[in-house]
This record gives structure tokens, C-alpha cells and sequence, in this order.
């Protein structure tokens, strides 16, 4: 009898110190999620608000990166971990011998050209026309300016390309009547929308999505991947670490799609500036869909191939090894 109880007892204080016991440790003490004013970074939002990444590391913020020259530093320096990326700039790094991947695609369509003038209700009639941009050199100047050598607008048809220093200057622009027509991303275009309705003094439409001309102009390409996210180099030898952000991250696309007010609220307290009525039609606007890189591979690789037959610098000089794409 005493031993039965020495055993009970002995069975008891084993679940008393397994109770007590402190959990396991994360891996990581810090994971840095980063992104652009745009609708690709409102996943990585949803992550960071709803603690996706928990088991992963002690504390995981969101940093936000105005322009892809600031990105490029960011990587550069392993201030970020994993980002929001145009898809060429990953590329651009893994041909340069950096072990960097592109994890999936999400973003496959942001782009809106923009008209105050009624008349034009197509790129086809943006022929000889002032057009303001704020892409000078990244990848939607490049898909730009593909698109107009297909709609043959060049020479005396090409329109009239003027570069804002950013998209609050070009609102600003547009706003005071002093351009006409813009190719702007979500959510500034919503957000110019709503701030033209609040003024009441002219009437801004949305002509057409890039996308949407794009698929018109190279029918063999119906998609277009235009942004994704990234892990840099020296998280790349963490492949279950990836997949973990990647499926979260589909995860939080879907939350988003399907809760757009609930995420542009939270959107809303990482980026301030963005009233949340814009976030929320911008997030109905966009087609976000989170899809694995190497099931996409195909678009991905259609799309290198056109830059580098005109911009070879824009992905590397080449096509990227088969592990760039996926987790």
C-alpha cells in the first residue's frame, strides 16, 4: 500500500513540475515583416495584429518602406527579414549570387491609370496625352512602357510621361487640375478618389486597370504577378520558418478579402495616414490572391523573359535558378 502511494505521489509531483515548467523558447527572439504603402503589406499587418507568427519568434513588428530603393538598403543591412517586394528585385539579388526566394506571389493587380477628361475611357486614347507617373525606374515603369510599345503609342503617339516625386504629389497634382491623367497604385488611388469627391471641383474616373490593358495587349499572358513576398538572404536556410510566414500569410490574404473593414482598421493603426474607408476599397479594388511562387512560375518567368529582352538589368541578366521560386 505504501508503495502504490509513493508511486501516486511521485506521479502527482511529475505533473506538478511539467505544469510549472516554462514554455520552449521561440527560435527567434525579433522577426521584421516589411512593406510599401500598399495593398500587399495589409497581410503582413493582419500577421503581426493577430500574433500568427508566435511560436516563431518573441516579438514580430511590421516596418514600412516608402520606395524600393529604401528596401534595397533595408535587405542589405538584415534589417528586415522577410518583405513585400516587387517581383524583379528578389530576382535581381538571387543572379547576383544573394540566397534570397521569392515565396509567393499576391498581388495581381494594383495599377489604375486615372483621367479627369471624360473622353478617355481607354490607354488607347491616352495618344499624345500628358501622363503622370511616379515610376521612373522600378517595375511598373517597366510594364509601362511594355504596354505602350503594344498599344503602339510611340513616337509622335507616345503620351507626354511627367514623374511626380511621389504619389502625395501626384494627387496634389491631379487635385489642383494641373494633370489630367496619372497612373497611380491602391491604395492612393482610392484614397485621390475619395479626397476629389470630398472637394466636389472636377470629375476623376478610373479609365483602366494596367492589368486589364496588359491582358489585351499580350493575350498569351493573362496574368500578371507583380508583387509577392520575400525572405532575405540570412533567414533563407530556414525553410520551415518560410513556410510558416508563406502559409500565414495566405491565411491573412483570405482574412483580408473576406473582413476588408475589420483589416483596413488595422492597416489603419500601422499606417495612419491611410484613412480606413480608403483601405477598405482599395482592398476591394485590388486582386490580392496569395499563390506559392513555384506553382506560379510560369507567369513569373514569361514576365523576366519580356524584361530581358528590353531591360535585362531589371532581373539580373537572366532567368533565376529553379529554388528562387517557394518556400
Amino acid at each position: 500500500m505504501k508503495s502504490s502511494y509513493r508511486v501516486m505521489a511521485g506521479g502527482l509531483l511529475a505533473a506538478a513540475l511539467c505544469l510549472v515548467q516554462p514554455a520552449q523558447a521561440a527560435p527567434y527572439e525579433k522577426l521584421v515583416l516589411a512593406g510599401p504603402t500598399a495593398a500587399v503589406s495589409f497581410p503582413l499587418i493582419h500577421m503581426v495584429e493577430s500574433g500568427a507568427l508566435a511560436g516563431w519568434a518573441d516579438q514580430v513588428e511590421f516596418r514600412h518602406w516608402k520606395n524600393p530603393d529604401q528596401l534595397r538598403v533595408l535587405l542589405a543591412k538584415q534589417q528586415v527579414d522577410f518583405s513585400a517586394t516587387p517581383v524583379n528585385l528578389p530576382a535581381i539579388m538571387a543572379n547576383r549570387g544573394l540566397p534570397v526566394r521569392l515565396l509567393n506571389v499576391s498581388v495581381w493587380g494594383l495599377l489604375w491609370f486615372i483621367s479627369s477628361d471624360p473622353a478617355i475611357q481607354s490607354v488607347a486614347d491616352l495618344a499624345g496625352q500628358p501622363l503622370l507617373t511616379t515610376f521612373q525606374r522600378d517595375l511598373p515603369a517597366l510594364l509601362l512602357e511594355r504596354l505602350l510599345v503594344a498599344e503602339g503609342l510611340t513616337g509622335d503617339k507616345a503620351p507626354q510621361l511627367r514623374y511626380a516625386r511621389d504619389a502625395q504629389d501626384a494627387t496634389a497634382l491631379m487635385l489642383t487640375g494641373e494633370a489630367p491623367n496619372l497612373l497611380l497604385p491602391e491604395p492612393s488611388v482610392s484614397l485621390l478618389l475619395a479626397r476629389n469627391a470630398q472637394q466636389g471641383k472636377q470629375t476623376i474616373h478610373r479609365v483602366q486597370s494596367l492589368e486589364d490593358a496588359w491582358h489585351q495587349a499580350f493575350p498569351q499572358q493573362p496574368d500578371l504577378p507583380q508583387a509577392g513576398i520575400m525572405v532575405n538572404s540570412h533567414r533563407a536556410d530556414d525553410e520551415a520558418l518560410s513556410q510558416a510566414v508563406a502559409q500565414a500569410y495566405t491565411d491573412a490574404t483570405l482574412w483580408c478579402k473576406a473582413q476588408p473593414a475589420q483589416c483596413a482598421r488595422e492597416v489603419h493603426r500601422h499606417l495612419d495616414f491611410l484613412p480606413v474607408e480608403a483601405i477598405e476599397a482599395s482592398i476591394q479594388v485590388t486582386r490580392l490572391e496569395s499563390r506559392d511562387a513555384s506553382s506560379v512560375r510560369p507567369a513569373l518567368e514569361a514576365l523576366y523573359e519580356l524584361i530581358l529582352a528590353n531591360n535585362p538589368e531589371a532581373v539580373g541578366g537572366q532567368l533565376p535558378a529553379p529554388g528562387f521560386y517557394g518556400p
